[in-house]
């Protein structure tokens, strides 16, 4: 059988690790927290160690900073997934030949990409209103009456007529543009659409279920380039 080591040799053996390699002990910060605190004990509680306060406090700024690395990691990496997402979907919009694939396909597949559960079209018109013609065409267009997307934008709130992207989680009451669907959206993004300067105005519009996808504070640049790529297609289809 072999020999049962006594405590003094595995003390022996566990000194002569540490002396070998001091980082086993100097990078586990449990076990150095315990080493100064013992050693505080052992000096009374009428003396003050300046060195271990120091290194408390140099402990909360590293985990700090490691809060904040990990952070702008993941925000980093959203961002390029967000990138990558966007790129994707524009490069399936820009795929068909024809005004009514381009609206199907608006509706089906770059939704899908951008993992929002409805997009809609909305021009403002003198004719506003139901079209079976367009209903036919496809359930991504509306056609509203003239000064219905600044209203819809703008949501009541005065002084906001100029921003181009608008993310929210409280959506209008305007069942013209979702229909049914309206009940079950939380959250959304608005996109004024500029169409040329003889054209009415429109704007575009994803919702989504889950209310976190759109939400004030957002970073909208993406959004914004997808609709600057939106409105170009736009007007060729238009011209």
């Amino acid at each position: 059988m072999a020999e049962i080591a006594t405590k003094p040799d595995r003390l022996a053996q566990f000194r002569a690790q540490v002396m070998a390699d001091p980082g086993l002990i100097l990078d586990d910060k449990d076990m150095m927290r315990a080493l100064v605190s013992a050693s505080e004990r052992d000096m009374g509680s009428n003396i003050v160690d300046l060195r271990g306060l120091a290194m408390e406090r140099l402990e909360a700024r590293l985990e700090r900073l490691e809060e904040t690395h990990r952070a702008v990691i993941a925000a980093a990496y959203e961002n390029l997934s967000g990138t990558n997402q966007i790129h994707r979907a524009i490069l399936r919009m820009l795929d068909p030949n024809q005004f009514e694939e381009f609206l199907r396909n608006l509706g089906n597949d770059v939704a899908e990409i951008l993992r929002v559960d409805a997009i809609k079209l909305v021009l403002e018109s003198p004719s506003a209103g139901p079209d079976p013609a367009l209903e036919r065409i496809s359930n991504v267009l509306c056609v509203v009456e003239p000064g219905f997307c600044d209203a819809y934008m703008n949501a009541g709130r005065a002084g906001q007529s100029g921003r181009h992207v608008v993310l929210r989680q409280a959506i209008p009451q305007a069942d013209i543009i979702y229909g049914q669907a309206h009940a079950d959206l939380r959250s959304e993004a608005c996109m004024r659409l500029d169409l040329g300067a003889d054209r009415m105005g429109g704007m575009l519009v994803m919702a989504s279920e889950n209310p976190h996808m759109f939400k004030p504070g957002q970073g909208t640049d993406l959004l914004a380039f997808f609709a600057g790529i939106f409105e170009r297609s736009m007007r060729r289809w238009l011209a």
